[in-house]
């Protein structure tokens, strides 16, 4: 593989999970942010021996990089990758994509028209535990699937303002609930109906942060029900995820609590709450996701295992669960000419 020369949008959380992932690829990364905070994040490892820079601005990086890596509030990520595309640049970007279908499609659609790489940063495929079980699933193991039941929760993220806002972060279904989603239309296909309900005060100014949950039923278009549930809980509420998967011949679950195959890490002093879940079992699932997304680049090298449409179903679900819990009515998700078919099969497997 050619040496890879990364351009990072963003120095917090994420960006110091997807860091370490470049720099074991041996990439040469350069930071950009528009606060100041890159000049901490390059201090630390540059420190420590790392190629890793602070770029002139975000010009300069898109004339050298080999691709972007998008690790900034969800309302930026439309701007910064369409800049990318038109600096014919692969991009990276955390989920998700968008706050809104429509801008989503509008990201994916550049990133075609470009002729480069467009992957969402959907690492929960990646952790070992959803990765065993979308094989078991490929596999026959289970039969056909009937219900799928998710959970996803921990403290409410503090560190950064707008993730309490739902109009930059889009609330806990879209930036929480959207990693299980996305699980749920990998394992059992397309969605066609979402019913959702939400709980709790997700912004209030000038008041303590409330306990917000959720809630989404997924209706596939194979027949199969997922439940999902999301909690974004008080300062001392322990990360926990959970999974059952039931189908004719058969059943498979998994709790985080009984089985840890994660833990909280971060690089660095970090504010309170903040941490990222990441794998002690195995190699960092940021890792894999990241060496698996620069392989593509490479000519006749394999397709990742989250597309670009991936990504842009998983924000089409999210909305509609927004509208549903927003309004009370159940949403129906029509099935356009783009949309891809997700069901397990053997070629689709990892």
């Amino acid at each position: 593989m050619p040496p890879l020369h990364i351009g990072l949008l963003g120095a917090g959380g994420i960006a110091r999970a997807h860091l370490p992932g470049w720099l074991a690829l041996g990439a040469r990364v350069s930071v950009h942010t528009v606060d100041g905070s890159a000049e901490k994040l390059t201090a630390e490892y540059a420190g420590r021996g790392h190629d890793v820079r602070i770029a002139d601005g975000l010009d300069d990086l898109l004339d050298t990089v080999t691709a972007v890596d998008i690790c900034t509030p969800t309302p930026t990520h439309k701007e910064l990758a369409l800049a990318a595309f038109a600096a014919a640049r692969h991009v990276v970007c955390e989920k998700p994509l968008a706050l809104t279908a429509h801008d989503a499609e509008e990201i994916a659609a550049a990133a075609e028209a470009a002729g480069v790489r467009l992957h969402p940063a959907h690492v929960v495929r990646y952790f070992p535990a959803y990765a065993a079980m979308r094989d078991s699933v490929v596999r026959g193991d289970l039969g056909a699937l009937a219900v799928l039941r998710f959970t996803r929760g921990g403290a409410r993220p503090r560190w950064a303002p707008w993730f309490g806002d739902p109009a930059q972060s889009g609330g806990v279904l879209m930036d929480l609930m959207v990693h299980d989603i996305d699980i749920a239309r990998w394992i059992a296909g397309d969605v066609v109906r979402v019913h959702a309900r939400t709980r709790g005060v997700e912004h209030a100014t000038g008041t303590p942060p409330d306990v917000v949950t959720a809630t989404a039923v997924l209706t596939h278009a194979s027949g199969a029900v997922s439940h999902i549930g999301g909690l974004w809980g008080l300062p001392d509420q322990q990360f926990r995820t959970t999974f059952r998967i039931a189908g004719a011949d058969g059943l498979l679950h998994h709790d985080s609590t009984a089985v840890p195959g994660f833990r909280i890490t971060a690089q660095g002093v970090r504010p309170a709450n903040e941490g990222i879940p990441s794998s002690p079992l195995t190699e960092s699932p940021y890792l894999a996701e990241l060496r698996e997304f620069a392989a593509s680049w490479q000519p006749g090298g394999p397709a990742p295992r989250v597309s670009a449409r991936d990504g842009v179903e998983a924000v089409r679900i999210a909305e509609a669960a927004t509208e549903s819990s927003r309004t009370g009515r159940v949403i129906e998700i029509e099935r356009t000419e783009q949309t891809e078919r997700t069901e397990p099969t053997e070629e689709a497997a990892r």
